[in-house]
Formats: structure tokens, C-alpha cells, sequence
């Protein structure tokens, strides 16, 4: 028996052309097999049952046959892509049937890192390295480098000299928000008020149901030093005289209110408001706050200048009991040469429920922060539609840190033990539980409550602004200053100590995204964990010294409108002693 050959019997080795494309095709085969092969004895096929002996190949059953003759009709009609789906489909069901659904595996969800407060845990295994770690140079004393370089800034405020001409009118604003958000309306409405040659009237504070402060501007600043450092360029009364009030039958109400847009141009101001000034000769703007854009000419920017740096004094007994508690700062910190760390601190209650973070306090937390939401904003955070994301909050680094994050923080970036913290805050939330570990890190911790005696801030207890005031006069002289979650307080705090220190903030503004994940890595080390913060506070004295672009505050960058760079030589000199 011969074996089956493919090849023509022509008996030439060469191979033959191929076939036709016609002759290829699957629905043509058949057809030109079945009427293409008469002529010549070689090329026709052998039949299939003379290729194989009886002993080679077993006889086909009625299912070999029923299942080829359907595997040959869809490959003739291309048929297997339409069925291919379904059979796929069916071979899922079929191994699904094959497995019993109580021991399908479930899917658990996993949490963005940084997205899940774990510092306490973290706390808990950095401790032991912390603690023995004896490598901390003397920090306070060197950390800022980079106070010279690029030469130091001096106050440079030029004050007018010359008599203001007469006034066009009366100029009445009402200040709202906290004491930082006031100070902005005051130092807006002088320099609106000397932009227009009108008269300033003191400005009238409300009462807010969040801050609940009553005080009047003589109560929290020296009003008399406020009108005399003003007076060759703005005219301040305390009082509108009785002539103009009797024509809006002395009911401020009667008086025309501008509602001004915030961020509004002087422009806005020289067109609209100059003549209703001129016509009415009394005007009110309520409210005030973030009321003139900060993108201004040279001469709104120096009156700007001359209020916040200059004329602005807190009033006696404040600025009296702010210098005693600096004074006792120091002597705390005589280890350190006086030095000492401020730090601002925003983990009051309100303030945690505001940012509608969640951390480790369960559900009695939630009852606390539900709470407070609906005391101090009835209806905001309950709207139909709204959704709150707090592990989105935390991980735009939008939470407040907690005592025990600022802790870990400052001990990375190599504070030890024996470095004197001033704590500017409100009421700590849940504060008995929240202290300790940071009191654990830092034991020489102090508050204005552990300073004074009751009976020296007894005046100031319910009041506060007046609080917040000696909070910003103790930070304002410290040797660096910590921001935990911005604001109007350390906005002001930050251009203040750059007008005080040569143009240098000497403040460390860490980056909160980044601390998010630090704080909630498991695998993070002692060491690695240094690295970074020591990383973020040699950032904060990169960015120690800042030029004001157009649309920056004026308040948190004094240079170059407040400030002029010193002589270079006075300053290589001065450098070369320190």
C-alpha cells in the first residue's frame, strides 16, 4: 500500500502554482471539486474511504456525522463568527454552574492613600525610633538659612507731609468676620477712602453668630494712634457729624447702601461711587471685607501699607498682657536663647465641622461635628444633592491637622523635646484626648491659659477677637511660626514678620498633600519620615522671602510696595558679623 501523495503525478519535483483566490474561496470549493476533476487521471482527489485500510480508522457514528455536517455548513457560510459569542457564553455558564456561589470571593473596595486619618497608628510605631533618636542638631537655631540671600528688605512707607484737601464726603463701612477679616476691611476702606478724598468714620464691626464678639474698634485697637498716624493723609472721625445725619433723619438705614462686588477695581470706585460721594456726601458700604481687588496703583497700595504696618496698634490692655506673655515665652526658653516655636493651631470644633473631615472618633464624633453643622450653618451642608467626600477632603490636604500630626511633623523636622511651643488656638475639640500625645512630644508646650493668671485674662475671656489679638502678638515674635490650615490670621501673620524680619517670613507652611500620605503609609520609617519633613522645612525657607505678584495680598507680601531692598553692602556686612 502507497502512501497518500498530494503532489501531481506528473512526476516533476517543481512545485505547482497556487491555486486561484476563486478556487480558495469556501463557498466555491465544492463546486469546482465536484465538477473541475474529469479530465486527467492525477489531479483528480482520491475518495476519502481509499485512503485509510479497514484497520486504521473506526467507522463514523450517527454524532461524528450530525456534527461534522454542522461544522461544514457554518464553515460554508462563514456562520462560526455568528455563533462564536454564543458559545463563549455558553462555556461561562456552564464552569459557573460547576462552582457554588458561597465561596465566590468578595470584592472589598481599598482606600485612595491619603485618604484615611492613621497617624495615630503611625504615632504608635515611629515613637520608640523618635525617642531614641539622638541625631537632632540645634534646629531652632538653624533653620533659616536663606534669610540674606538675594539681599535683606527694610520698611519703606513715605508718609505725606502736606494738608489733605477738603473732603468730598463721608465714608461708612461696616467690617465683618473675625478680627483678620476686619483688619482687611479697615485697611481697604482707608485706602478707598484717601483714593476718594473722602472722610473715613471709624469703622463699625459686626457682630457675628460664629465669632460672638460685641467689641468696638476702640477695644481691640488704639484708636487715638490709628487717627494721629493717618492724619496727613487720611481725615478719621469717630463721628458723623449731626448736620449730615439729619437729612437721613440720623437712621444709617436711610443712608444709601453700595452692595460692591468682591475683588471690585478702583476703577470701579473712581466711576460709580466718587459720584454718589459727591452727590449724597455720605455713602455706606456694607459689607466690606475683600471689597477692593489686590492688583491696585502704587498710591492705594501705600495707604494699604500705612494702615496694616503702621497705624494699626492693638489697644493697650492687649498689646500690655501680649508683651508679657512674649516675655515669659523667653524666659522658658532661655535653653534655646529666647527662642521659641509658635504655632496656630485650627482644630476647634467649629472649625473641624466645617471641613467635614473624618477622623478617629466614631460615631460619637459624627453626632459632635452633625451638631455643630447645623448650629453654625443651618441647612449648608444638608442640601439636596450635595456630597461630601471626606477622604477626598483630606487627600487636596484640605483637613485640619490634628495636635498629634503637628507633633510628628515638627519632631521631623528636628524640634526635640526641650524646644518651647507657643499654641495660638481656640478650644481644642475633645482636647483632653487630642493634647496628650503632642504634649508627650513636647512637654515645654505652652497656651496663653497656662501663661496668664485667670485674673489677667479674665477682661479678655469672652471676647474672641481680643483673644485672637494676643495669640497673633505672641506668634508675631517668635522665631518661627507654624501655619497648620491658612486663613486670615496666619495671612497676616506671614507679611507682618517679613515687614519685621528683613523681608522673611520665618514661617514653615507645610504641604498638606504630601503629609496626607505620609501620614498614612504603614511602611514608613523613622528615617525616611525625617527626610521628608526636614524636605518641607527646607521649602518654607526657599519660600521665606517673596516678591508680591499682581493678584497676591498685599498683607502676606510686603515686598516691594511696603518694603525696599537694603543696601547690599550693609547687608554682606551685616551677614559677615552674624
Amino acid at each position: 500500500m502507497h502512501a497518500y501523495n498530494r503532489l501531481p503525478s506528473s512526476g516533476h519535483s517543481s512545485p505547482s502554482t497556487p491555486s486561484s483566490p476563486r478556487s480558495r474561496s469556501p463557498r466555491l470549493r465544492s463546486s469546482s471539486n465536484s465538477g473541475g476533476g474529469g479530465g486527467g487521471s492525477g489531479g483528480g482527489r482520491v475518495k476519502p474511504s481509499a485512503r485509510f485500510t479497514s484497520g486504521q480508522q473506526p467507522p463514523r457514528t450517527l454524532a461524528n456525522r450530525i456534527t461534522g455536517a454542522i461544522l461544514s455548513v457554518l464553515v460554508r457560510r462563514q456562520g462560526i463568527f455568528l455563533f462564536a459569542p454564543l458559545l463563549y457564553i455558553a462555556g461561562i455558564l456552564f464552569y459557573m454552574g460547576t462552582v457554588p456561589f458561597d465561596v465566590v470571593p468578595i470584592i472589598r473596595h481599598r482606600p485612595a492613600p491619603g485618604s484615611v486619618y492613621r497617624s495615630p497608628q503611625l504615632y504608635d510605631k515611629l515613637r520608640p525610633e523618635m525617642n531614641s533618636d539622638n541625631s537632632t542638631a540645634d534646629a531652632i537655631s538653624t533653620i533659616w538659612k536663606n534669610s540674606y540671600r538675594g539681599g535683606e528688605w527694610r520698611p519703606c512707607i513715605n508718609k505725606s507731609s502736606g494738608e489733605i484737601p477738603e473732603s468730598n464726603g463721608y465714608l461708612y463701612i461696616e467690617a465683618n468676620g473675625g478680627l483678620n477679616q476686619q483688619r482687611t476691611s479697615i485697611c481697604n476702606a482707608v485706602a478707598v477712602a484717601g483714593f476718594l478724598n473722602a472722610t473715613l468714620v471709624i469703622p463699625h464691626f459686626h457682630f457675628h453668630s460664629i465669632w460672638r464678639d460685641p467689641s468696638k474698634f476702640g477695644e481691640i485697637y488704639d484708636e487715638d494712634f490709628f487717627v494721629k498716624t493717618l492724619a496727613n493723609d487720611v481725615r478719621v472721625v469717630d463721628k458723623i457729624p449731626d448736620y449730615i445725619m439729619q437729612r437721613f433723619g440720623y437712621n444709617m438705614s436711610n443712608v444709601y447702601n453700595f452692595k460692591i462686588k468682591a475683588w471690585s477695581s478702583i476703577s470701579y470706585y473712581r466711576d460709580t461711587v466718587h459720584p454718589k460721594l459727591l452727590e449724597e456726601k455720605l455713602i455706606r458700604i456694607s459689607p466690606f471685607a475683600n471689597r477692593l481687588s489686590f492688583d491696585a496703583p502704587p498710591a492705594v497700595q501705600r495707604l494699604r501699607c500705612l494702615a496694616n504696618y503702621e497705624a494699626l496698634r492693638f489697644s493697650n490692655p492687649i498689646l500690655s498682657l501680649g508683651e508679657t506673655l512674649v516675655s515669659r515665652m523667653k524666659e522658658r526658653s532661655a535653653n534655646n536663647s529666647g527662642k521659641y516655636i509658635s504655632v496656630h493651631l485650627r482644630y476647634e470644633e467649629d472649625m473641624v465641622a466645617f471641613s467635614c473631615c473624618m477622623y478617629d472618633g466614631g460615631e460619637e464624633e459624627k453626632r459632635d461635628m452633625d451638631a455643630a453643622r447645623e448650629r453654625g450653618w443651618k441647612g449648608k451642608f444638608t442640601k439636596p444633592g450635595r456630597v461630601i467626600r471626606p477622604g477626598a477632603i483630606r487627600i487636596n490636604g484640605k483637613c485640619p491637622l490634628t495636635p498629634l500630626e503637628v507633633g510628628l511633623m515638627l519632631r521631623g523636622m528636628g524640634f526635640d523635646k526641650v524646644t518651647s511651643i507657643y499654641l495660638a488656638s481656640g478650644k481644642i475639640y475633645d482636647s483632653e484626648r487630642h493634647m496628650k500625645p503632642l504634649l508627650e512630644m513636647f512637654p515645654l508646650l505652652q497656651t496663653k491659659e497656662m501663661l496668664a493668671s485667670p485674673e489677667e485674662l479674665g477682661p479678655f475671656q469672652n471676647y474672641s477677637s481680643r483673644m485672637a489679638a494676643i495669640d497673633y502678638t505672641v506668634c508675631l515674635h517668635s522665631e518661627v511660626f507654624v501655619t497648620t490650615q491658612g486663613g486670615n490670621f496666619p495671612h497676616f501673620l506671614l507679611g507682618h514678620r517679613r515687614y519685621l524680619y528683613g523681608g522673611h517670613s520665618r514661617t514653615i507652611r507645610p504641604d498638606k498633600r504630601k503629609l496626607a500620605l505620609l501620614y498614612d503609609n504603614p511602611n514608613i520609617g523613622w528615617k525616611s519620615f525625617k527626610r521628608q519633613m526636614l524636605s518641607i522645612r527646607a521649602h518654607s525657607d526657599s519660600k521665606g522671602i517673596e516678591i508680591k505678584r499682581p493678584n497676591d495680598s498685599i498683607y502676606s507680601f510686603p515686598c516691594p510696595d511696603c518694603m525696599c531692598r537694603s543696601n547690599r553692602t550693609e547687608d554682606s556686612r551685616s551677614s559677615s558679623v552674624t
